[in-house]
């Protein structure tokens, strides 16, 4: 299953390059896409072998919910990934969210006598 570990790791590179103009992949949609259906596998049996609900990762893959440390504890064991990857899914979409909604968070000013932060590139 070293593969599928390597073409979400080029699908979040690709992402990447393209974090302005659309959403990226809810971890929801690399759980469906590149794990349940390859593997002919039902959101239920998929949640008996993590140990949580079914509710719970059907809210995930249909990208109704969230990837919590917890849950990218269970995915990096049970997909032998790795938590990061699945929390930075989530991170990655989570900023592009906020990034493209009105907020309050547009008000806030940096604060006097801060040097400004050095430009950095999204971590995936």
């Amino acid at each position: 299953m070293w593969w599928i570990t390597r073409i979400i790791i080029e699908d979040m590179a690709m992402l990447d390059r393209s974090l302005k103009t659309r959403r990226p992949l809810h971890p929801g949609a690399i759980i469906r896409d590149h794990y349940l259906e390859p593997l002919d596998m039902t959101i239920t049996a998929l949640a008996g072998h993590l140990g949580v609900s079914r509710k719970t990762l059907s809210k995930v893959v249909n990208e109704h919910g969230s990837i919590t440390s917890d849950m990218a504890q269970r995915l990096g064991r049970a997909f032998d990934t790795g938590p990061e990857l699945w929390m930075n899914m989530q991170k990655a979409c989570d900023l592009w969210d906020s990034e493209h909604m009105p907020g309050d968070w547009r008000k806030v000013a940096p604060l006097p006598g801060l040097a400004p932060a050095p430009e950095q590139s999204p971590v995936l």
